[in-house]
């Protein structure tokens, strides 16, 4: 019941029907890297367990393989083509958090983001977290663009595990470069949603922090 809690799978809220049988996310994770060569078909039928830790063992084991130096193009491929056909599955934060950094950001890091802007116009909540989470390869090569132009769509965003999301990836961008991030939120503040601001400027000094969220009200 506890789990059940923290990933609201409860009637009417966005976890609503999901399966736990209490496997610590530890072994699941030693599981994932011991079968990390499985062949995605495999990987898709894990996928399509009503249970979350098979879910969750199945991302974890995309990440795991995606990064792997002996990964070809056309398995990172596959994978990446996996995550977007059955996002279905993917259908609570710590799924999303698990591969779309590796399986859909590093995939995109040299070719056409075009697909992230698209889902974050999704009515799928998940898919809108998959958009702003997969900008992180991005930002570790000085390319804030994509993150900007999400963060900015999505601030009309209902829901806060969204704003969370959207304002981890923004306070990314200050480790990187400080002063692209201040213009922005400068530009942003009296209209981004509290959560997201208060989590972007998290690492900032505690009186500009103060000034900021004051700005912003």
């Amino acid at each position: 019941r506890k789990i059940q809690r923290y990933f609201k799978s409860g009637a009417g809220e966005y976890g609503e029907g999901d399966r736990f049988i209490g496997v610590r996310m530890g072994h699941v994770f030693a599981l994932a890297k011991e079968f990390v060569a499985m062949p995605p078909a495999e990987i898709e039928r894990l996928m399509e367990s009503d249970i979350h830790e098979a879910r969750a063992g199945a991302l974890r084991l995309m990440a795991d393989q995606y990064r792997l130096k002996t990964t070809t193009p056309e398995r990172k491929k596959e994978l990446y083509e996996l995550y977007l056909r059955r996002h279905d599955r993917i259908n609570n934060w710590d799924l999303v958090d698990l591969a779309a950094w590796w399986v859909v950001g590093s995939y995109l890091v040299d070719k056409p983001r075009d697909v992230l802007h698209q889902l974050a116009g999704s009515e799928n909540m998940w898919e809108r977290r998959t958009a702003i989470l997969a900008t992180f390869p991005f930002i570790k090569r000085k390319q804030f663009a994509d993150t900007f132009a999400i963060a900015e769509a999505l601030m009309a965003e209902p829901e806060d595990l969204i704003h969370k999301a959207c304002g981890t990836m923004l306070r990314s961008v200050s480790d990187v470069d400080l002063g692209a991030f201040r213009a922005f939120i400068d530009r942003h503040a009296a209209t981004m949603p509290r959560t997201m601001l208060r989590y972007a400027i998290e690492k900032l000094p505690a009186d500009e922090r103060k000034r900021i969220m004051e700005a912003g009200k």
